[in-house]
């Protein structure tokens, strides 16, 4: 087993709580699956519902081709990492890796190899006769990676497994899961609420809120080409700033979007796809890196502000931009210096806007 497919699943509660709506999703062969989302949207009720922690109670989950609904967790041939390590802590490092082989009546030589391979492409293999209490937090994430991997799983698991480690530690993690995915070749399903955990790890991401998906499809599929105002949101840091206004005459050629005397001649591969919506009530998405203020001054496509605050991220900084009352957040680079009150002209890269219906919060680009 290794494909994993939910087919109008339904997941309510006893207390009337509906927490995954009439969910689709066909999880490949070997593929990296992250389902993201914010608390509460379903997300690792999904996950549970594969591991058999969570019942389900309407509609089909399939390994394979055999329908899984009430197999018990012990005979779906899955690994789970949790985030919080779950380890025994009055344990060796060994025998944490090693317990749920015990328990399976693996013999002890076949134990003792599996152990110490994972422990070795953990890069752990020293720490083998530690306790819990005796490691960091990443050596710890590596020993639940451990015990999942000494399984030889059809697939893994993992529920927010970075969330407890620091900045520094969460990044080279996902590099090693990234890695651990490709030396095994086996199905992967992750869950967080990290937007970047999501770009840099996920073949696809399946994008979650109030237990409906929102939108599946690649990192630059999500990001690039989001289907509504709540993906829009979700990815980007600062998020996407929206301005709200009307389509202005289009022709199926050419459009214009206006707001008040902010106005943009939109690019005839958006203005091809708007039809007849002369009047129409939009949303204006710009992201905050897609913005120039070198080449501000490019007939119909300048936004003009002043600058509210300055905020130094490193290689950038970010503009808080007063818009007529409304306030943007835009990235620029740190050698272009600003002083709070500062006017400043901002020209934007028009090819990349992002524009929805204002009532609907769908895409029109579609």
């Amino acid at each position: 087993m290794a494909r994993i497919r939910f087919e109008h699943v339904e997941k309510k509660y006893s207390n009337g709580f509906h927490a995954v709506k009439d969910l689709n999703l066909d999880i490949q062969d070997k593929e990296f699956i992250v389902l993201l989302g914010p608390s509460g949207c379903g997300k690792s009720t999904t996950l549970n519902m594969i591991a058999g922690l969570e019942d389900i109670s309407d509609g089909a989950l399939r390994f394979d081709d055999e329908i899984v609904n009430f197999a018990p967790p012990h005979r779906r041939d899955v690994a789970m990492v949790f985030q919080s390590y779950a380890l025994y802590p009055h344990k060796s490092v060994f025998d944490n890796i090693g317990f749920g082989l015990k328990m399976r009546k693996v013999p002890r030589d076949e134990i003792e190899r599996r152990v110490r391979e994972a422990a070795g492409k953990l890069e752990i293999d020293h720490l083998l006769d530690r306790r819990p209490s005796q490691l960091s937090g990443g050596q710890r994430q590596r020993v639940a990676l451990g015990r999942a991997m000494v399984r030889e799983p059809a697939a893994f698991l993992m529920d927010e497994p970075l969330s407890n480690l620091d900045a520094a530690l969460r990044i080279s993690m996902r590099a090693e899961i990234k890695e651990l995915h490709r030396a095994m070749q086996t199905t992967f399903v992750y869950v967080t609420h990290d937007q970047a955990e999501a770009l840099t790890l996920a073949d696809r991401i399946v994008v979650m809120n109030d237990g409906v998906v929102q939108q599946i499809g690649t990192p630059d599929d999500i990001y690039e080409r989001p289907k509504n105002t709540f993906v829009a949101s979700f990815l980007g840091n600062p998020p996407i700033n929206y301005i709200d206004g009307q389509i202005e005459s289009t022709d199926g050629s050419t459009a214009r979007f206006r707001r008040g005397d902010l106005a943009f001649d939109l690019p005839a591969s958006i203005a091809a796809k708007l039809g007849s919506s002369h009047g129409r009530e939009v949303r204006l998405g710009i992201r905050a890196e897609d913005v120039d203020e070198t080449a501000a001054g490019a007939a119909g496509s300048v936004i003009r502000g002043k600058v509210n605050s300055i905020l130094p991220v490193g290689s950038d900084q970010f503009l808080g931009f007063d818009l007529a009352g409304q306030e943007l957040f835009f990235r620029v680079g740190k050698d272009l210096a600003h002083n709070l009150g500062d006017d400043v002209a901002l020209s934007v890269d028009l090819n990349r806007l992002h524009l929805f219906d204002k009532d609907s919060g769908e895409t029109l680009l579609w």
